[in-house]
């Protein structure tokens, strides 16, 4: 250990050395399963968030997907995205290059997990999420969530979720705020979230 980092260790150990002790911190957290997923709570909150909420079968996740997408523009989607959900002239993240992306008139993606209580949607880059870059450049994401992955908070969401992957936390559609506190959407990311809820 260098000299300098044992100096400044023993200085901080002399300043602390007359602090009264801490006792344990109660760590009383809710725990994962104490509340039960409710679907309209959901709902409400992406509605909050100025998201788009849609409740549709899976034979109508890709015609729906293709109206959002507007007149003549592609919806571009991940490689492992169900075929059932895929527009006529889908458009494959096979490595596509930005600027491609940028043109895509919608991404259509699924999710991992969604959490009711905060109105949060998390992708976790599996093969039917794609890549990050996909849901940051064209204008409107639509994201298909099932049911079952509804869940009530944030650590049922992480008792479901692996740390290891890299995990994107989306609470309606991209928004940031000027220096006058005017709301301004699609700086950081789609301008426009659509979320395709699939009926049982």
């Amino acid at each position: 250990m260098s000299s300098s980092r044992e100096l400044i260790l023993d200085r901080i150990r002399a300043a602390l050395r007359d602090a009264p002790v801490v006792g344990e911190v109660p760590r009383e957290y809710r725990p994962a399963g104490s509340n039960t997923a409710d679907l309209d709570v959901l709902i409400d909150r992406l509605a909050d968030y100025k998201a788009e909420v849609y409740r549709v079968s899976a034979g109508e996740v890709a015609a729906t997907a293709a109206r959002l997408a507007g007149e003549g523009g592609a919806v571009l989607v991940p490689p492992g995205l169900p075929l059932e959900w895929r527009p006529e002239g889908a458009l494959t993240d096979d490595g596509l290059a930005p600027d491609r992306i940028a043109s895509a008139g919608a991404v259509l993606t699924a999710a991992a997990v969604a959490v009711a209580e905060t109105g949060t949607i998390v992708l976790d880059a599996s093969p039917d999420q794609g890549r990050r870059i996909i849901t940051l450049l064209p204008d409107v994401h639509v994201c298909v969530l099932r049911p079952d992955q509804v869940v009530a908070s944030v650590p049922d969401a992480i008792a479901r979720l692996d740390p290891r992957r890299p995990l994107t936390w989306i609470s309606g559609p991209s928004a940031t705020s000027d220096i006058e506190l005017n709301r301004v959407e699609g700086v950081h990311g789609p301008r426009h979230l659509h979320v395709l809820i699939l009926d049982s």
